[in-house]
């Protein structure tokens, strides 16, 4: 059942477990968001409810039976409740058949632009993580809704909250580049003088 999940994240070192048990154990998450997930299960061995969402076929085949998912997910989790998971085969930009402002994390990775069609199913002054690899990072620092918390950082093969900051981050090399247009426009990350792996919003 798991093969699809080994073969992408497992064998390639990138399951991220400690990432979702540090954001765990600092913020006491109880239901998280993830579009654009595809098999990427991580966040559930840390988070008792995680509803995922991708269109790819293998991702909705593996979903198919949720039942037994999150049975062999729950031989090795670190909290106490039911592990619970729900999973939409459907494009994140279209309406997702969850409640608005229900989420206590929205995670953003790898999957476009995701802060701001899914912002409001994040309940006000919970979590968004996101990186900058479609600059996905860079339209939330510009956007008022969100404050960044912090910043996440990778040594030693370990994620760890960066000591930096926040005001240090998100100032671009090339002010003009600075916009929400011009951010979507590249369909990627600016450059900035600082920067991290992962960042950490509230919304406001």
């Amino acid at each position: 059942m798991l093969e699809l999940y080994k073969t992408y994240y497992v064998n390639r070192d990138y399951t991220q477990l400690d990432l979702f048990a540090l954001l765990q154990a600092e913020l006491s998450i109880q239901l998280a968001l993830y579009p654009g997930s595809y098999v990427h299960i991580s966040p559930s061995y840390a988070i008792p409810t995680v509803c995922y969402v991708d269109t790819d076929s293998k991702a909705k085949a593996f979903f198919r039976d949720i039942l037994a998912l999150e049975t062999e997910i729950h031989k090795n989790v670190s909290y106490t409740q039911p592990t619970a998971i729900r999973f939409h085969g459907q494009d994140y930009r279209e309406p997702i058949p969850e409640a608005e402002q229900s989420f206590d994390l929205l995670i953003s990775q790898y999957a476009g632009i995701i802060s701001q069609p899914c912002k409001r199913y994040l309940k006000p002054g919970k979590y968004l993580l996101v990186n900058n690899s479609h600059g996905d990072a860079g339209v939330a620092a510009l956007d008022p809704d969100y404050a960044l918390l912090f910043a996440i950082d990778r040594r030693d093969g370990k994620y760890r909250i960066s000591k930096t900051p926040p005001e240090h981050y998100f100032i671009p090399k090339k002010p003009e580049q600075n916009t929400r247009e011009s951010i979507l426009s590249l369909g990627k990350g600016i450059a900035y003088t600082k920067t991290a792996p992962l960042y950490l919003f509230r919304r406001r």
